[in-house]
């Protein structure tokens, strides 16, 4: 089999659960802009910005880890995959009991020191104490499933997790309000419940993420509590620094929106948040793309660096997946009249951050393929160095911009950010692990999409005609100049 069918194939079945799975919980959105006001669903953004952040501290760099030593020491197999569980199994436990020992405190931190609402933030945070350590305990095993080839058992396991939290969120928004009026069970659901509270957000993810962890009790049943000293601190060297990598991207992604809310006043603070959050909603579909692609890059990459054509591989698949997308962002932005539908009127007002949003995304989905370098050649120090500076401009950026800006502000922060690391690693790669990649091929399609956009959005007025007229133009031109490269592709594959 060629290996870009077999690179392809992976990415495939990993991209459509993934997409689906995304966009069935992006049904939700347009319920949650309506159900809550914008400074409720502020209170709600900050919430999941705070677990991001959490999250990668938790699983530690270990998801990576085990792929890239499950094919350094395939004979250590089971070592790796007991190592890699029982590090994140440790810290996640001393998270939760810290978390519940100090909920008091965390709450009112969250809270910026205001006691309104206090107790049902403190429900939030027992609430999110529990989803974070079900769903860090569930890393490894899920890695598992990737690395054993099985992405439709992991797809189905995805299914059932966004389903069970679907689910569960019409019920306590809709299906409980109606039992109530049409009184059935009336008294007891009354002494209870809630009407639009915003916890039971919270509630159907633990349900969710609960159910996801029986799922995988298979995964957990081939552990071995056998502890390997000798192969953790080669891993620790290892890991340490792709968890400050990952802990650098998720504060670029999600420290803006808790920023908003300390750096703007009380009065508009939530409600900002709100709007952001929504229209980062708007901007997911790429942020979806990417994930898929990692879920099927990152086992693939390992396993291929053997070949003495892998440089030429990773080359290729970048340059595809740039014009892929380039492809999108255009006709995401093109069609911003239909997508903004998707959230309440009320937000629409922060429909400008949309497209600066989206390249933002644009280049982070290319600083994931060119991060291949440092992970396969065993310099993750370096992915830590880049992402730092990332790190550095979005806290300093941010707090300067939002007085003056608000959202806007954070906004272009984040798209300077990841075009920043973008750069950075594409120019230390070339020092220290070159790959031929076709740079003014590429650039040109990006700086190209980048005018259309322009062009679209502000010129035109997100004029939906002449938005897809100019799609049309940029696919025209895509199939003219890579006609040749796709069946030279093509006849490799077959």
């Amino acid at each position: 089999m060629s290996v870009y069918k077999k690179f392809l194939g992976q990415t495939m079945v990993y991209g459509i659960s993934t997409i689906l799975s995304r966009l069935f919980n992006f049904i939700l959105t347009p319920i949650y802009t309506t159900v809550f006001a914008p400074g409720v669903y502020g209170v709600f953004t900050k919430m999941f910005s705070y677990v991001s952040i959490i999250n990668p501290i938790l699983a530690f760099g270990m998801e990576t880890t085990f792929f890239r030593y499950l094919n350094k020491h395939e004979d250590k197999k089971q070592e790796v995959y007991n190592n890699s569980f029982l590090v994140i199994a440790f810290i996640s436990t001393l998270f939760l009991i810290t978390a519940l020992v100090f909920t008091d405190f965390l709450a009112k931190y969250t809270l910026n020191g205001n006691i309104s609402g206090l107790a049902d933030q403190k429900s939030y945070i027992h609430f999110f104490a529990w989803i974070l350590f079900v769903d860090a305990i569930s890393v490894i095993p899920f890695a598992k499933l990737r690395a054993d080839g099985k992405p439709f058992k992991y797809s189905l396991i995805k299914f059932l997790n966004i389903g069970t939290f679907i689910g569960f969120n019409l019920i306590f928004i809709f299906v409980l309000p109606l039992l109530i009026k049409h009184h059935i069970l009336a008294d007891w659901l009354a002494s209870w419940y809630r009407g639009r509270w915003v916890g039971y957000v919270f509630v159907a993810n633990l349900i969710a993420s609960v159910i996801t962890l029986v799922m995988l009790i298979p995964q957990f049943l081939e552990l071995r509590l056998k502890f390997s000293k000798s192969l953790f601190y080669n891993m620790f060297g290892y890991s340490w620094p792709v968890l400050v990598a990952n802990l650098s991207f998720i504060i670029n992604e999600n420290l803006d929106k808790i920023l908003l809310g300390k750096y703007l006043p009380n009065s508009i603070a939530n409600h900002d948040v709100g709007i952001y959050g929504a229209v980062c909603k708007l901007a997911v579909f790429i942020s979806i793309f990417n994930t898929a692609f990692r879920l099927g890059a990152e086992p693939f990459f390992f396993s291929h660096a053997k070949n003495e054509n892998a440089k030429q591989t990773y080359a290729t698949i970048l340059y595809y997946f740039v014009l892929a997308l380039s492809i999108l962002f255009l006709g995401l932005t093109a069609n911003i009249e239909i997508i903004k539908h998707f959230i309440d009127s009320r937000y629409w007002e922060g429909l400008n951050a949309v497209p600066v949003l989206l390249f933002g995304y644009v280049c982070l989905g290319i600083y994931m393929n060119l991060s291949v370098w440092y992970r396969l050649s065993d310099q993750t120090r370096y992915g830590l160095y880049i992402s730092l500076v990332g790190a550095v401009f979005t806290i300093v950026m941010n707090i300067i911009l939002i007085p003056k800006y608000s959202y806007m502000g954070s906004a272009w922060v984040s798209m300077f950010a990841y075009f920043i690391i973008m750069t950075i690693s594409y120019w230390l790669g070339q020092k220290h692990y070159p790959i031929p990649y076709k740079l003014k091929s590429m650039s040109a399609y990006i700086i190209i999409s980048v005018i259309f956009v322009g062009l679209s959005f502000w010129i035109f007025h997100r004029n939906i005609y002449i938005g897809n007229a100019i799609l049309i133009v940029f696919l025209a031109g895509i199939i003219y100049f890579e006609k040749d490269n796709i069946k030279n592709l093509l006849k490799k594959g077959s």
